[in-house]
């Protein structure tokens, strides 16, 4: 596995810097539990970063970068399933792409919206319909997700078949879902390590006490983890690696989760800082695809076979 990022990937992730720059802090005074902007999602497909994927010098590892990279920011950016599953699809079905599994489609969607595609993945293979506004019930605006979520109300009569297995895009889905969580983790941790740096208790920074430090280390490890585990499931395209990378990004959200609030104390706890627009989004994250459990029996399916 190649450690060091090509000249064509650090190009890339300087260019969705440099774009994203303006979306990079939430704006004054907002306590929004989610934020989203339709402008960085116009400006992200216009200058092709959700396309790399079907570019050979760049492929899916690329892809999974610019989501980790994207999945940083405080504003939800409909990026994972767009960049590293739609591919495999149909690159020219139209966006928001929302992933869901068969007979699973009760619970909150991921940017479901009219006009969205929404995917369902399963035992009858991988199918798709365009959203309409008969079909959603939107979510209470006080659901703590910090996604943009809304629910199905019914399945339509009809829907589109795809040529592609389930198995793919589920290994595909696996490994959007670990590239974003590595992301959100990133930023979270930065987050908290600013906080303790500047925050200060019996005369001097949080960040100074070795208790707070050795946890923070840890954090910093699995997030590396993840990170690093995301790039290989991108890179070999083994369905054993993606479901290990899924099953280690919510071990780590699960855990490292609860100490990012606890170290931020009761700041942690409100909506003027702004920890919740990655805690809450990997919150929900971790229960995707069956959680922690049927990743880790996938895993151990796909390595004792």
């Amino acid at each position: 596995m190649q450690l060091s990022l090509n000249e064509d990937q650090t190009q890339i992730l300087d260019f969705i810097d440099s774009l994203s720059k303006p979306y990079s802090t939430v704006p004054m005074h907002d306590t929004s539990l989610a934020l989203t902007s339709e402008e960085l999602d116009r400006e992200l497909v216009e200058n092709g970063f959700l396309d790399v994927m079907a570019m050979e010098e760049l492929g899916a590892v690329t892809a999974a970068l610019v989501v980790e990279k994207l999945a940083r920011l405080p504003f939800a950016i409909e990026a994972a399933a767009s960049a590293l599953v739609r591919p495999i699809i149909d690159p020219e079905l139209p966006r928001p792409l929302c992933l869901v599994e068969e007979g699973k489609t009760a619970g909150p969607i991921r940017f479901l919206r009219p006009g969205a595609t929404v995917v369902v993945v399963g035992e009858s293979g991988v199918r798709s319909f365009t959203a309409d506004e008969g079909m959603i019930a939107a979510a209470q605006d006080d659901t703590l997700y910090a996604y943009p979520v809304a629910f199905l109300k019914d399945l339509p009569a009809e829907l589109r078949s795809h040529d592609v297995s389930a198995e793919d895009v589920l290994r595909q889905w696996r490994t959007a879902l670990a590239a974003e969580a590595a992301g959100q983790l990133a930023a979270a941790l930065e987050s908290v390590k600013t906080y303790v740096s500047e925050r200060k208790q019996f005369g001097r920074p949080l960040a100074t006490f070795q208790a707070l430090r050795h946890r923070l280390a840890e954090a910093q490890v699995a997030t590396n983890g993840v990170y690093w585990m995301a790039l290989k499931a991108a890179g070999t395209g083994d369905a054993g690696d993606a479901a290990m990378a899924a099953l280690l990004a919510q071990e780590a959200a699960k855990r490292v989760g609860y100490d990012y609030h606890q170290l931020m104390g009761a700041m942690g706890m409100t909506l003027e800082h702004p920890m919740h627009l990655w805690t809450y989004r990997l919150k929900l994250l971790t229960a995707e695809l069956g959680g922690r459990g049927r990743h880790a029996l996938a895993a151990a399916d796909a390595l004792w076979n």
